[in-house]
């Protein structure tokens, strides 16, 4: 039993890595393709999505091709892993439910369980020690405003809900969130960003968090 808690964080951030969390994006824009037909919802989700990835790549790079980074509150990028959850799972939760389910209320509870679990992804993060503070929180709020932003502006753009609910898409969903974090590669996404980071600032080593808290040393000594 101790053994299962002290793993339990390093099983739950996986639920924020590319690898699953990406793939079960692109099924939700298939989804909204085939059951909208329609432009306007995939427009709703994807562009606050991509300019989420963007801004956090971009702060990525900058930190490891040039060092820029927020010394004071340990800042050397949003956290990839919190931005993804909380941007895709509130989404994910919030549209399967408005589509599946006649219920009142059930769309917002399924959005609040993807915010909840962003929540302890993002705290599995700074548990592990792979994330300050400051980068979880970051990270979350950008995921939050462009999930915030489409959930908003979604209600319009989608069907009612079906009168045969699609057990099979929560069954498919629930099978790839119960196997992935245990069977999948771990992701090298970071080590794709440090190589890019590197070709563009022409450096040969990537900057590190000991670096935005590093001395400098006075001229002339």
């Amino acid at each position: 039993m101790d053994l299962f808690i002290a793993k339990a964080p390093y099983w739950i951030t996986r639920f924020g890595e590319i690898g699953i969390v990406v793939p079960l994006a692109v099924a939700l824009t298939l989804w909204l393709l085939a059951t909208t037909r329609a432009i306007r919802p995939l427009l709703l989700w994807l562009m606050p999505l991509g300019l989420a990835v963007g801004i956090t790549t971009l702060s990525k790079i900058a930190f490891i091709g040039w060092g820029l980074g927020i010394a004071a509150i340990d800042f050397t990028g949003f956290s990839g892993h919190a931005m993804f959850s909380a941007a895709i799972y509130p989404v994910l939760g919030y549209t399967l439910a408005t589509q599946s389910s006649r219920a009142p209320g059930t769309h917002f509870w399924a959005m609040l369980a993807g915010y909840a679990l962003a929540l302890v992804i993002g705290w599995s993060r700074v548990h592990i020690q792979v994330h300050s503070v400051s980068e979880v929180v970051a990270g979350l709020a950008l995921g939050a405003c462009a999930s915030g932003w489409t959930i908003w502006h979604m209600p319009h753009s989608l069907p009612a809900p079906s009168p045969r609910p699609h057990r099979w898409v929560l069954l498919a969903l629930l099978g790839w969130l119960v196997v992935m974090p245990v069977h999948a590669a771990p992701s090298r996404s970071h080590d794709m960003v440090t190589q890019l980071a590197l070709r563009l600032s022409a450096h040969d080593t990537p900057f590190r968090r000991a670096d935005l808290h590093a001395v400098p040393i006075p001229p002339g000594v």
